[in-house]
């Protein structure tokens, strides 16, 4: 047995007013972190603050997140927190505020160190994260992981620490607000976290349970990517897959499509989860020739009765990627020193096996 999720986690309507109490509970001076439109239009951020001021308690917001965040966000929101005396860091929205929430979170608490700190292998405490999602792929609220851009060596990278949410606090409705190439996006990326988990070679019986049943789930909303109208139960289902996927990712970790994802979101500007599934179809193909039966059982898990339906549903969302054939090349060279990711694989891959994948 290998198990650890010590955040506690509440999926429901209206599950920031519900459970405002326990989100108070860390802090006197709340550091929000959020981007600058969506977490107002879906009503997050409002729902946040109505209970923050019902409580009598302080706060200030943060909402310059981009997508991808950047190092140099992390420490500008940590200065502005640090300075206002926060004791506590609520992250609001998808992957991009809800991962610069826990490295703020930890630069805040360490005020005398360097950015350096951010990716040096060291015991360093943080302060307490809530995290209020508002998309259905980065499962980030439930994750130790900080993913940040680093223009250092220019790619992403998740940062040294695992920094796990106190609480997650995640209400299904604010994806209705969330335009059709977000969810499909994030969506995607969810699918990407259960299939890489599931494979992966640090996978036990217990994160494949989460793997499992977020595959089952996840295969109940797949013809929404295809335009079908989604229904309350719908955005329940999507939302609760992404949680899924994120605590299978937790004891696991990603591999080989979230590392080639990198470099397209980092050079072209494809958003996260869509540079991740390009990359599903030939995963699945590579475990095809070792693992065959396991293949077909997740592909029926997902609602799809072939690697070639599967291959197809992925290019009907999302296209087919433009990729030279000297990004190609940086692509494999990168990969191919990514000893993390390469263990991640339960079997040696060569380099000819990761370029199958980039089609």
């Amino acid at each position: 047995m290998n198990y650890y999720m010590p955040t506690k986690v509440y999926q429901e309507k209206n599950a920031v007013k519900q459970h405002g109490d326990e989100m108070v509970a860390y802090g006197k001076k709340a550091l929000i972190v959020t981007g600058a439109h969506s977490s107002k239009q879906n009503g997050a951020l409002r729902d946040v603050t109505d209970v923050l001021e019902t409580h009598s308690v302080e706060y200030i917001i943060y909402d310059r997140i981009g997508e991808n965040p950047s190092i140099r966000m992390v420490m500008d929101a940590a200065d502005i927190g640090r300075d206002q005396g926060a004791d506590f860091v609520i992250g609001i929205g998808g992957g991009s505020p809800m991962d610069a929430a826990k490295a703020i979170a930890l630069m805040i608490l360490n005020r005398d160190s360097s950015q350096e700190v951010l990716y040096q292998p060291m015991a360093l405490r943080a302060l307490p994260v809530v995290e209020v999602p508002t998309t259905c792929g980065t499962g980030s609220e439930v994750t130790p992981y900080a993913v940040l851009t680093r223009e250092d060596i220019q790619t992403k990278q998740s940062i040294s620490h695992r920094i796990f949410p106190k609480l997650a606090l995640v209400d299904p409705g604010y994806l209705k607000a969330a335009p059709k190439s977000v969810l499909t996006n994030t969506a995607i990326d969810a699918l990407g976290h259960l299939i890489e988990s599931y494979f992966h070679a640090n996978a036990t019986e217990y994160s494949r349970m989460f793997a499992v049943q977020g595959m089952e789930v996840w295969g109940m909303t797949r013809d929404i990517l295809l335009g079908i109208e989604p229904e309350d139960e719908d955005y329940d289902r999507m939302m609760l897959a992404s949680s899924l996927a994120g605590m299978a990712i937790a004891h696991t970790g990603t591999s080989l499509p979230h590392g080639l994802s990198y470099y397209l979101t980092f050079h072209k500007g494809i958003p996260h989860g869509k540079a991740v599934g390009y990359f599903l179809p030939g995963y699945l193909h590579l475990f095809a020739e070792k693992m065959d039966v396991e293949v077909t059982m997740v592909l029926r898990m997902l609602g799809f009765g072939s690697l070639e339906q599967f291959t197809g549903f992925i290019r009907e969302c999302l296209g087919a990627p433009e990729i030279t054939e000297t990004e190609k090349r940086i692509m494999l060279d990168e990969i191919m020193a990514s000893d993390r990711k390469l263990a991640a694989v339960p079997f040696e891959v060569t380099r000819e096996d990761v370029a199958g994948m980039i089609k």
